[in-house]
């Protein structure tokens, strides 16, 4: 591990080495060095990015045991280099990492739940935690003891161990690996094996803030963010308050009282236009009522619209039947290259909605069904609307 800067000092931020090789793999052209500060991706924590000799590098891997540094350019084998990692993301990866074993090591200890994943994202970072419920109560609990470990500074240690010195240690779980397994430790609190980067003392997490937490595949999954990720997040959510409570005319901590109002006024506003629609679309059917056609004993009804929705065309043909039992209504709408119709019958007449339908749909090539009392369905304008309503005018004299 020799070669590995990043585990001699996690805190270096530029070096010098040499060039072994400069190749292409499948992913693109990789320089390997004698010796790296650059973390490969691994263990949930992404890659350090930076540059080589002022080529920016994108990627950072560890093929076997090499760690391969991908740049869009080619550097010569044998020749120096100088390696500046990107510090600022460097920093903010060793925290929420180590904020993550601050986390996981307080749900073990206070609740018995191990950590089964951990993921670093760019926003947040979650850890999934075996178990299928947690409280609001466990949540604080747990954020709050992560926070007390942080707020002590405590001493952060990391050591190389053998397979057969494992059982000297309590592990909050088993190592996955057999040969030079690394120990990340906080002493009389969290012993974890762990190839990551990570501070020297927990004071430099600064702050840990869970945010919420959601059901992923029976085990529930947890968001949360530490160090200057926590001012930023802050900083976003009092933007949005601040913009809420102006919009509000209310002051901030008033602002939930205020959106419930909005929201209770919204629902009977809500209702009040849905019974206003109600009544509307009554006069409407008893006009079309007014309208309709005597035929054989039965009220035939036929209308053409502008775009209307399918669910409106079935609500007023409903409608009709349910006044009329006679009733037989052919409701037509042209929606822009589009045609839907809605065809229905009340329980005293003896049309046939589904065969009408069927002979209706080929004329636009369109698709749809339904059952002998009511049918409805959708094509292309080939035709106008009233051309298709005299089709179905045809079809139900014949």
């Amino acid at each position: 591990m020799e070669n590995k800067l990043y585990y001699l000092d996690p805190y270096i931020k530029e070096f010098q080495t040499k060039v072994l090789r400069c190749e292409e793999d499948s992913n693109g052209t990789y320089v390997v060095l004698q010796e790296t500060a650059f973390y490969p991706t691994g263990g949930g924590q992404p890659n350090d990015t930076g540059s080589l000799n002022g080529y920016v590098v994108t990627n950072v891997e560890d093929v076997d045991g090499e760690v391969r540094h991908y740049i869009n350019e080619t550097i010569v084998e044998g020749e120096d280099v100088t390696g500046k990692i990107n510090w600022e993301r460097r920093f903010d990866h060793m925290q929420q990492h180590t904020g993550q074993h601050i986390l996981s090591a307080a749900f073990v200890e206070l609740f018995q739940f191990q950590t089964l994943s951990f993921h670093l994202g760019t926003e947040t970072s979650t850890i999934d935690i075996d178990t299928s419920e947690v409280t609001e109560d466990e949540l604080r609990k747990a954020e709050e003891r992560a926070n007390e470990i942080i707020l002590e500074n405590r001493s952060i240690e990391t050591k190389w161990i053998r397979e057969s010195e494992v059982n000297e240690y309590p592990l909050r779980k088993a190592p996955t690996v057999r040969d030079n397994i690394r120990l990340v430790i906080i002493p009389d609190y969290d012993y974890n094996a762990c190839g990551g980067t990570h501070p020297t003392s927990t004071g430099e997490v600064v702050a840990l803030k869970i945010f919420q937490w959601e059901r992923q595949n029976k085990k529930v999954r947890i968001h949360f963010v530490c160090g200057s990720r926590v001012l930023q997040h802050l900083h976003e959510k009092n933007k949005v308050l601040m913009e809420i409570s102006q919009l509000l005319s209310t002051p901030p901590e008033k602002a939930g009282e205020a959106v419930h109002r909005l929201l209770a006024t919204n629902k009977e506003l809500e209702k009040e236009l849905q019974n206003n629609q109600r009544i509307l679309m009554d006069v409407e059917g008893d006009a079309l009522l007014r309208k309709s056609i005597e035929w054989n004993g039965q009220k035939l009804v036929f209308e053409e619209f502008k775009d209307r929705s399918m669910k409106e065309l079935q609500k007023f043909a409903k409608l009709v039947v349910e006044k009329d039992g006679q009733g037989v209504v052919v409701l037509v709408s042209e929606n822009g290259e589009q045609l839907q119709l809605v065809c229905g019958r009340g329980n005293g007449a003896d049309i046939n909605m589904k065969e009408l339908i069927g002979e209706l749909l080929p004329l636009i090539n369109g698709r749809g069904g339904g059952t002998p009392a009511f049918a409805q369905g959708g094509g292309e304008a080939l035709i106008s609307s009233k051309e298709l309503v005299e089709h179905a005018k045809k079809f139900i004299v014949k």
